[in-house]
C-alpha cells in the first residue's frame, strides 16, 4: 500500500501542475496576511486590473514558443489606443449612429494591430533580423508616432457609450476578465490540437530540423507575431475604452516586462519550444496577487519591478534546472 503511495506520488508531474500550486500557496499566504484579500470585490480588481496585460500575454506566448521576442507590445498598445480613438472622434461627425462609429473605431484598431504584427514578422522572417533588434525599434517608433499624434498629451473620445463598454460586466465577470478568458480557450485549443500549434513548437524547439521537415517556418513565425499584434489591439480597445481616452506617454508602459514575466512564470521557456496557454493566466494572477499584496501592505509601489525582475530570474533558473 505504501509503495503503491510512493509510486503515484513520483509519477506526480510537479513541474506540469508547479504553476497551479504556486497560485494556490500564494493565494492563502495573502488570504493570511489581509482579510480584505478574499472580499468578492477585491479578486474581482485583480482579474480586471491583469486582464489587459493577459490578453497580450495570450500573444506573447506563442511568440516565445516560436522562439521569438516581442519588446513593441506596449508601445504598440498606445498607438494602436490611439488610433482607435481618432478613428472614433472622426467617425462621430460622419455617422449619424454612436454604435457604428464605435464599431468602426474597433475595427480600425483591430486591423491596425495586425498590420503592425504583420510589419515585425516580415521584417523578422523577410528582412532576417533579430527579433530583440526589430520590436526594440518598433517600441521606439510606435511610442514615438502615439506621441505626435496627441502632442505627448491625452486623447479623449466624445463618445459616452464607448467609456460603457469598457466597464460592463457580464454575470458577475467584467467583459475584459470574460475576453480574455475566451481568447485563452480558443488558443489553448489552437495550440495544443491543431497542426499550426505542432508546428510552432517544433520550430521554436529547433527551426532547422523543422525546415528539414517540410515546416514553412517563416510562416509560422509570421502568423505568430500577427497574432501577438492582434491581441494587443484587443487590450487596446479593452482598456482605452475603460479610461475613455488613451494617455500616449503612459497608456502600456511596462507591459512588454508584465506580458513576458507571466508567459515565463506560466511554464514557457524563454527558449521557446513548448507553450503554456493556461500556465500564462495563472501567470498573470499571480503577478496581479503580488502586486495587490504589497499595495494592501504598504509598501513602496517602485518596489514592484524589482519583485517582477526577481521573479523572471527566478522562473528562468528553475526552468535552466528543469532541462
Amino acid at each position: 500500500m505504501i509503495k503503491a503511495v510512493i509510486a503515484r506520488v513520483k509519477k506526480f508531474q510537479y513541474e506540469k501542475y508547479a504553476v497551479f500550486i504556486a497560485l494556490a500557496v500564494l493565494f492563502i499566504i495573502s488570504a493570511l496576511l489581509s482579510p480584505y484579500f478574499t472580499r468578492i470585490q477585491n479578486l474581482l480588481n485583480i482579474l480586471r486590473q491583469v486582464s489587459y496585460v493577459g490578453i497580450i500575454a495570450l500573444g506573447m506566448t506563442f511568440v516565445i514558443t516560436s522562439g521569438g521576442i516581442d519588446l513593441s507590445v506596449g508601445s504598440l498598445m498606445a498607438f494602436i489606443g490611439a488610433v482607435g480613438i481618432l478613428t472614433l472622434n472622426y467617425l462621430m461627425g460622419v455617422f449619424n449612429n454612436e454604435y457604428l462609429a464605435i464599431s468602426g473605431a474597433i475595427l480600425a484598431a483591430l486591423i491596425m494591430g495586425i498590420l503592425s504584427g504583420a510589419l515585425n514578422g516580415f521584417l523578422i522572417t523577410r528582412g532576417r533580423i533579430a527579433p530583440f533588434i526589430v520590436t526594440l525599434g518598433s517600441m521606439a517608433i510606435f511610442r514615438s508616432l502615439s506621441l505626435y499624434m496627441a502632442s505627448a498629451g491625452e486623447i479623449r473620445s466624445v463618445s459616452g457609450h464607448y467609456g460603457e463598454f469598457g466597464m460592463n460586466s457580464i454575470w458577475f465577470l467584467p467583459v475584459p476578465v470574460l475576453v480574455m478568458l475566451i481568447i485563452a480557450a480558443i488558443l489553448n485549443t489552437i495550440l495544443n490540437s491543431t497542426r499550426y500549434g505542432r508546428h510552432l513548437c517544433a520550430v521554436g524547439s529547433n527551426p532547422l530540423v523543422a525546415l528539414f521537415s517540410a515546416i514553412n517556418v517563416n510562416r509560422i513565425k509570421f502568423l505568430s507575431y500577427v497574432l501577438c499584434g492582434f491581441t494587443v489591439s484587443v487590450s487596446a480597445v479593452l482598456l482605452t475604452s475603460r479610461f475613455n481616452a488613451v494617455s500616449t506617454s503612459n497608456t502600456g508602459m511596462g507591459f512588454e516586462l508584465d506580458a513576458i514575466t507571466a508567459v515565463i512564470i506560466g511554464g514557457t521557456p524563454f527558449t521557446g519550444g513548448r507553450g503554456a496557454i493556461w500556465g500564462t493566466i495563472v501567470g498573470v494572477i499571480i503577478l496581479g496577487i503580488i502586486n495587490n499584496m504589497l499595495n494592501m501592505l504598504g509598501i513602496s509601489p517602485y518596489l514592484q519591478g524589482t519583485v517582477k525582475g526577481l521573479v523572471i530570474i527566478g522562473a528562468v533558473y528553475l526552468q535552466r534546472q528543469k532541462s
